[in-house]
């Protein structure tokens, strides 16, 4: 079975990716360091990971219809 993956929440529009961030021993398990710019759908994905950054308050955020 698949993993979903990662969403991570963020205050700003910019955001890097690695792939290593929650991996012991850090980059060299990764992939290349990425720097993504959210848009106005509020969220971006790693085009190596897949990891979602969501923008707090922007229009992907969930807790903001709540």
């Amino acid at each position: 079975m698949q993993q979903a993956p990662e969403t991570v929440f963020t205050n700003t529009a910019r955001v890097k990716c690695d792939g290593a961030t929650d991996i012991r021993g850090g980059a060299a398990l990764g992939h290349p360091r990425v720097w993504l710019e959210i848009d106005e759908r509020g969220y971006v994905e790693c085009g190596y990971c897949d990891k979602r950054f969501i923008l707090k308050g922007g229009p992907a955020d969930s807790a903001q219809a709540a």
